[in-house]
């Protein structure tokens, strides 16, 4: 599935959402399969994955054997404000790593941002759920051979805790998302930061799920009630609802991470929450219901 194609898929499906006094859009930069389940869950074994290939093909969220992953934000209009959650993988960004990812040069984010009638100076905060390469990206651009602010009007909100830790990281040896993502918005004093329980006026709170980053945090949204969620990355794939301690090759504390991610699911089964997930393939947004010892995903629409 070429990239293009993908985004196009997922614009059919569905980008826009309300909830309560809210509006939610997603901004998708790419969709497509990326990778092998048995390398991206390590406790995954292939005879858990064969008796569950048939839904996971059927929910879209495996082709051709790989596992298909949205790389998106999502813009949340209160009654007060614009809030971007997370911010994909950005252009011009070395990425050597993840050839994929690297130096992208593409229209994608920009354009679904004006689909919605947006432009970057709408936007007034910016929240990072945690500090990795594809949820920082588009923090800034390159302007005249500098990295600066994307969104030149928002305040970027990180946790205290989780910069510390990687501004530590980098300070051993550069890391590329901090070095061109991250530092450059405190550079430039549009960072404030904060504690992973976070309130942002009557609509927006912010509330701890550590594990797959040392201070990640999901975002809850509403006024007076949980009318919807923005996962970050506590959960990947559908899989990991059905099972909630498998793990992901990248978490920095699985254990950790495996009891956040059962918490966060305990704690949304059967409300009717609309749970908008960081990765999940198109649309991305939907429920979360009791499947045995699990849970099952249920999409909107």
């Amino acid at each position: 599935m070429r990239p293009s194609t993908a985004i196009a898929y997922a614009a059919r499906m569905g980008t826009t959402f309300n909830a309560g006094d809210l509006t939610i859009h997603r901004i998708i930069e790419q969709e497509i399969p990326f990778f092998d389940p048995l390398t991206f869950f390590p406790a995954l074994t292939p005879e858990v994955l064969a008796k569950n290939a048939g839904w996971m093909e059927q929910a879209g969220a495996l082709v051709d054997g790989k596992l298909v992953l949205c790389i998106q934000s999502y813009v949340v209009r209160t009654p007060h404000h614009v809030v971007m959650v997370d911010t994909c993988v950005g252009n011009d960004k070395d990425r050597l790593s993840r050839p994929f990812w690297h130096q992208q040069n593409t229209t994608a984010y920009m354009d679904g941002l004006a689909a919605h009638g947006l432009r970057v100076e709408d936007i007034d905060y910016v929240m990072c759920t945690h500090l990795h390469v594809d949820h920082v990206g588009w923090n800034t651009r390159l302007l005249d051979g500098r990295w600066v602010p994307t969104f030149p009007n928002a305040r970027y909100l990180f946790s205290q805790k989780e910069f510390d830790y990687w501004a530590a990281e980098n300070a051993k040896e550069e890391i590329g998302p901090i070095a061109d993502s991250v530092l450059p918005i405190v550079n430039a004093g549009r960072a404030d930061f904060v504690a992973s329980d976070h309130v942002l006026g009557d609509h927006i709170r912010l509330t701890p799920t550590p594990g797959h980053s040392p201070d990640h945090f999901a975002v809850l949204l509403g006024r007076g009630r949980d009318e919807a969620v923005l996962t970050g990355d506590l959960i990947h794939s559908p899989l990991q609802a059905r099972f909630p301690e498998m793990g992901m090759r990248a978490d920095y504390d699985p254990k950790q991470g495996s009891e956040s991610r059962r918490k966060f699911l305990e704690c949304h089964c059967d409300t009717g929450t609309l749970v908008c997930t960081g990765h999940f393939p198109s649309p991305s947004v939907g429920t979360v219901s009791r499947w045995g010892d699990g849970f099952r995903f249920t999409p909107a629409g």
